[in-house]
């Protein structure tokens, strides 16, 4: 499929190209208009333009590069950081027809050839490369012998070195503007905050780029924080009781915790693989390739995993540990509902949580400028756990955006209530300081909360701490209360931990103004529970309304929708195998459900189906057709 626009452009090649691409749009991809401003983008750079895109996962992205590829002269060369997914990527684009093709080292010598042979020919629309493989003296030549029609960065945020996913390859990348100033780059990433999209913009010398900030609003995905309490039974709790039979990544901070997770899950009954760097190289590419092509497994994983993950019908991303940064957080969760369709992020996390990331932060060997940014970052994940408010407009309030509360999260379904822990904090903060004036030394928070409570256990008694005049002013509260005020009073800086001298808590000077009463603390009242949710699955909770409404409107009840839905389920898992492809590269569920709703009789109204496009409809129309009649009214 040749490109056939040049960077030379008149008023009508520019009025052409917005026909050209809706054209692209429907008959290759399936799709019968733009999202959002994927139209200017698209039009931007087959004119030739640089671009920066901002645009949250499932917005979209990869159509802002791969339609300017078809209509520009030709190949596109997109860098992406992760040669493990590319082979997918490759997949979904062939089944559409469009020409692609990767070079990484998954290859073998006679593979690479082949697709050298094809660049250097012309015969590629896009081809998918490694930043390491790129920057190589022979890449670099290759690609100076093609026709290049632009170059596609993305995952951009790996150029910051402040960030979670930072690659320093991404830092010479620069060359590209270099060595070929006349291809246009488009740099794309769904995770940025001013200081990364600064970055980004120096790094990249994309100083002349247009920016393009889409909302980071992902409306479909419903945000749940919980306090730790039995957190593996909190999060079995979670998977059974909303999301049985899905999809989903459960993101620990620990190897150790990925392997002790993904065991206990799978002896509870759930399909459960663990994931992290510490697994050999075949056991990691066999479990990410379940992942992606079996339905309903769960993957247990660290950060390793998930960036570039193309699986859209993943229902839930759990985090049994709280990320280092809103960034990290958002672009994990971030990883599902890709489709569209209803998905949940959930997050336990507890006092351990901070004090774990704050210990990370001060032995750091950074220096003393990235301790401070880290903090700050923390600091906003922190906020965005505690808070009482809309965990929506919190997290979208750190990336700049305005928005109002949404309805969809935990504390707009159910309104935390607010406590005045002043008075509390100051008996923990005075039972602090007695205890190290009493000892001479400083006691841990398991400690400290047991001379609160009036515990007088054989430790507290050997200390004589159930002497002091603070042992038992505070059995009013709980165990959880007392965490979660600490927790509150370590996150403010208010409290320190000495993680030299074995998580003696420690006061800080600003904790001076709380005890003379210069200030307050407000937070939310700790909850005990899993916070269990039972009954129909979250996708079914959620869109089972919209589902019945478009069955309705075709005549056919929700239960016969439903069945269809997965006879349509089980032909795209055979036919996946048969082609060696995950079964989303086939259709993704928002397109066989609304087959399923629809129930088209001909190829015309199967045509008329979001996601089916010309080539699937040559390959795979009549079976379809077949398949939906013999399924009956």
């Amino acid at each position: 499929m040749p490109g056939r626009l040049g960077p030379l452009m008149t008023t009508d090649d520019l009025a052409s190209i917005d026909r050209d691409a809706l054209a692209i749009l429907n008959r290759v991809f399936g799709y019968a208009s733009f999202r959002g401003p994927q139209r200017q983008i698209v039009a931007h750079v087959a004119a030739g333009g640089d671009a920066l895109v901002l645009m949250p996962t499932g917005g979209g992205k990869s159509l802002c590069y791969q339609i300017p590829a078809l209509l520009r002269d030709g190949v596109a060369v997109v860098i992406s950081p992760l040669i493990a997914l590319m082979q997918d990527q490759v997949d979904a684009l062939r089944e559409l027809g469009v020409r692609a093709a990767f070079l990484n080292s998954s290859l073998g010598a006679r593979e690479a050839a082949a697709v050298e042979r094809a660049l250097a020919a012309g015969e590629l629309d896009l081809l998918y490369v490694a930043p390491e493989r790129l920057l190589t003296p022979r890449c670099l030549e290759l690609l100076d012998g093609a026709k290049l029609a632009l170059f596609a960065i993305d995952e951009a945020h790996c150029v910051s070195q402040w960030g979670h996913d930072f690659r320093p390859e991404y830092l010479q990348l620069a060359v590209l503007h270099e060595r070929w100033p006349q291809v246009p780059r488009i740099a794309l990433t769904a995770t940025a905050d001013a200081l990364t999209r600064r970055e980004i913009v120096e790094k990249l010398a994309l100083q002349s780029a247009r920016e393009f900030v889409s909302s980071f609003d992902r409306p479909n995905i419903r945000y749940r924080i919980v306090e730790k309490i039995d957190p593996k039974r909190q999060l079995l709790d979670f998977i059974s009781g909303a999301h049985a039979g899905e999809a989903g990544i459960v993101y620990c901070a620990s190897r150790a915790k990925v392997e002790e997770t993904a065991h206990w899950l799978s002896a509870q009954g759930i399909a459960a693989l663990p994931y992290h760097a510490g697994l050999d190289n075949s056991t990691r590419s066999t479990h990410q390739a379940r992942f992606l092509r079996e339905d309903g497994l769960v993957m247990v994983a660290t950060i390793a995993f998930g960036m570039g993950i193309d699986k859209p019908d993943v229902r839930f991303v759990a985090h049994l540990d709280m990320p280092k940064s809103v960034e990290g957080y958002y672009q994990e969760t971030g990883r599902a509902g890709r489709d569209g369709e209803p998905a949940e992020a959930w997050m336990a996390y507890g006092l351990a949580d901070v004090v774990q990331q704050r210990r990370l932060i001060e032995q750091s060997e950074a220096d003393d400028a990235y301790k401070r940014v880290a903090t700050a970052k923390l600091d906003a994940m922190l906020g965005l756990a505690e808070t009482i408010d809309c965990r929506r407009v919190r997290l979208l309030a750190y990336f700049g955006e305005a928005s109002t509360a949404c309805g969809n999260c935990d504390n707009c379904l159910e309104p935390p209530q607010p406590w005045d822990a002043t008075e509390p904090a100051r008996k923990l903060l005075s039972c602090i300081y007695r205890i190290r004036q009493a000892s001479g030394f400083g006691f841990g928070a398991q400690h400290v909360i047991a001379v609160l409570r009036g515990q007088a256990s054989e430790r507290v008694r050997q200390h004589r701490h159930d002497a002091l005049s603070t042992f038992g002013i505070g059995a009013d509260l709980s165990e959880t209360e007392w965490r979660a005020v600490l927790r509150q009073l370590i996150a403010q800086g208010l409290v320190s931990v000495d993680h030299a001298r074995h998580q003696v808590l420690v006061l800080a000077d600003a904790s001076r103004a709380l005890l003379r009463g210069e200030r307050t603390l407000q937070m939310r009242r700790p909850k005990a529970g899993p916070g269990r949710r039972t009954g129909r699955n979250a996708r079914r909770a959620r869109g089972e309304s919209a589902n019945e409404g478009a069955a309705s409107q075709a005549g056919v009840g929700g239960d016969a929708v439903e069945a269809l839905f997965e006879r349509l389920k089980q032909w795209r898992r055979a036919t996946a195998s048969e082609r060696g492809v995950p079964p989303y590269v086939i259709f993704h569920d928002a397109t066989l459900r609304g087959i399923a709703e629809r129930r088209p009789a001909t190829l015309a109204e199967l045509a008329g189906i979001g996601g089916v496009g010309e080539k699937k409809l040559d390959a795979y129309g009549a079976q379809l057709i077949d398949l939906i009649g013999s399924a009956g009214p």
